[in-house]
């Protein structure tokens, strides 16, 4: 293998998280939210900001600066995703010119880079919904590694901001307490970095639309929205861009979808179901991580399947993945599967779906072992 080939490389060195401060507790909901939500979901409570994406992006880029010693000096690009912001067809239909443009992703990584102080690098902004951190990565590797040409101490940055809190209607028994606010920073590096070695090295990243019978998913104003304070009351929105969700068919979709992502991901990068050590799914739920599993036994996929960690964090969305691997980095080991599922624009009979495949590196096992 020749030296530019092996720069093109790619592996994840580090993943830092934002959690903002204030918690809200399902006690909170009253009657609103059903008796079995825990049951089903695992989620206990979540986090809510009341901070901007970008503030919440800037806060875990400056965190993982802290914890890694990095310098964004030494950083060629960031790619941006947030699925919070309304997609641009709702923006246009909801929202003056000046609003809307504000909710576009890509004016909200310029915006990052420039708070970042780093304006002038390659920056692009996603949202992708609840995939958007498999399509950051697909990005990475199919487009961005080859053009880049990464050095030894260069590289880039997926920061993820999550805060659907301000575009859920919290009187709505099926989404209410679904999602919780949070913001991760993924440090990808090439293999041959020894400034930022890597843990776990990109493998194959992918994320598509899939087709399904009936939409799932849209955008409705409501009038007279609860919204939860800090101090444990309520206050009321005259009017709120809220999203909709048929949590059912989500319910039904999401474990076959991602199930399909990791099948085809191993095809594509020419590995077996017995070849996974660990499948990392995106936290939706303990429900539908567990049916992920019963759906990926029957392709005949082995690993030990990480479930339960939306007990204080809800589902996080784009943030889901890294926060598991964050979480769970020292336990992870040999090949990782990641799979995603999301909802797809709004209105229309699609789905999201990916995969990213990680395999740990002799450093990660190294810093394993040392760790045990």
């Amino acid at each position: 293998m020749d030296i530019q080939e092996d720069t093109n490389r790619l592996g994840i060195s580090a993943v830092s998280v934002h959690r903002p401060s204030w918690i809200l507790n399902n006690a909170w909901f009253g009657e609103t939210m059903p008796r079995k939500f825990s049951r089903h979901t695992g989620i206990e409570a979540r986090a809510i900001s009341l901070e901007d994406e970008v503030t919440m992006g800037v806060r875990v880029v400056r965190k993982l600066q802290a914890e890694t010693g990095c310098d964004l000096a030494d950083c060629r690009g960031i790619l941006f995703a947030s699925p919070s912001f309304l997609p641009p067809s709702i923006a246009d239909r909801f929202l003056g010119k000046s609003q809307a443009r504000h909710e576009r992703p890509q004016h909200a990584a310029r915006q990052l880079t420039k708070r970042l102080n780093v304006p002038q690098i390659r920056t692009l902004g996603i949202n992708w919904f609840c995939c958007g951190y498999s399509r950051s990565l697909s990005l990475i590797q199919k487009r961005w590694a080859s053009r880049l040409n990464l050095q030894n101490n260069d590289f880039i940055l997926v920061v993820a901001a999550s805060r659907i809190s301000r575009i859920t209607d919290y009187s709505c028994s099926q989404t209410a307490g679904l999602f919780g606010d949070m913001a991760s920073a993924t440090l990808i590096a090439p293999l041959t970095s020894r400034r930022h070695p890597a843990h776990f090295e990109l493998l194959h990243a992918d994320a598509r639309r899939e087709q399904i019978e009936h939409s799932a998913f849209n955008f409705e104003q409501r009038a007279n929205v609860p919204i939860p304070l800090p101090n444990g009351g309520v206050a009321h929105a005259d009017k709120r861009i809220v999203y909709t969700l048929d949590g059912m068919a989500i319910a039904d979709t999401a474990p076959r979808q991602m199930s399909a992502a990791v099948a085809s991901a191993l095809e594509a990068s020419s590995l077996s179901g017995d070849d996974v050590n660990y499948v990392v799914p995106h936290q939706a739920g303990t429900g539908i991580v567990r049916f992920t599993g019963m759906k990926l036994e029957e392709y005949g996929i082995g690993g030990q399947l990480i479930n339960g960690l939306t007990e204080r964090a809800g589902n996080v969305s784009a943030c889901s993945v890294p926060f598991a691997l964050r979480e769970t980095w020292d336990q992870l080991s040999g090949i990782i599967a990641c799979p995603t599922a999301a909802v797809g624009s709004p209105g229309k009979p699609e789905v999201l779906r990916g995969c990213v495949l990680l395999k740990s590196t002799p450093y990660h096992e190294l810093r394993r072992t040392q760790a045990a």
